[in-house]
């Protein structure tokens, strides 16, 4: 029997290892290695279709300037999906409940965007900061404001996602409890 509830959102290890590292790297373990065949066996022609259609369905709503993001966001949603999916299975570990997790992913996307829409397109970047129509007296203060608004956005959204999470896992658990009393 667990000691509290929130035991379960605690890093497992095995031998003083985190399996952390190990629920890490499994999903990469699942793509296949380029090979200088044309023709491959069946499961990696099956995966090699999911992965297009995937991409495809991802990139339809984007204009032709978005398709260059193709591979990271595809990495990206496969090794999410993946790793939700492993944790799945009974007696493991899903890492993306931890805040550093979460956290991990949001401050890297976060600052590429903001870079990007700086060097890209700076004068509509900045024009995010400030309304239209703000009266002249509350343009210094709404400027500080946005500005701080967005640099801690990335944090709010990861606490936010790591709190559903949490309360995602914490009400099955106590419906498995309540069901097994």
């Amino acid at each position: 029997m667990t000691l509290s509830f929130f035991d379960q959102f605690m890093s497992p290890t095995f031998l003083g290892i985190p399996l952390i590292a190990l629920a890490l790297t499994l999903p990469w373990l699942l793509f296949p290695t380029p090979a200088t065949r044309w023709l491959n066996n069946r499961l990696l022609t099956l995966q090699g279709w999911f992965i297009n259609r995937f991409t495809h369905q991802l990139l339809m709503p984007l204009n032709l300037g978005g398709h260059k993001w193709a591979g990271i966001l595809t990495s990206l949603m496969l090794f999410l999906i993946s790793l939700n999916m492993l944790g799945l299975l009974p007696y493991t570990f899903t890492p993306t409940t931890q805040l550093s997790m979460n956290m991990g992913f949001a401050m890297p996307l976060w600052l590429a965007t903001v870079l990007i829409g700086m060097r890209n397109q700076p004068t509509i970047t900045l024009g995010h900061l400030l309304p239209e129509g703000t009266p002249t007296l509350l343009i210094p203060v709404l400027i500080i404001i946005e500005t701080i608004s967005v640099l801690i956005r990335p944090l709010a959204l990861g606490v936010r996602l790591t709190a559903n999470l949490t309360a995602g896992h914490l009400l099955i658990q106590l419906i498995a409890t309540a069901a097994f009393v």
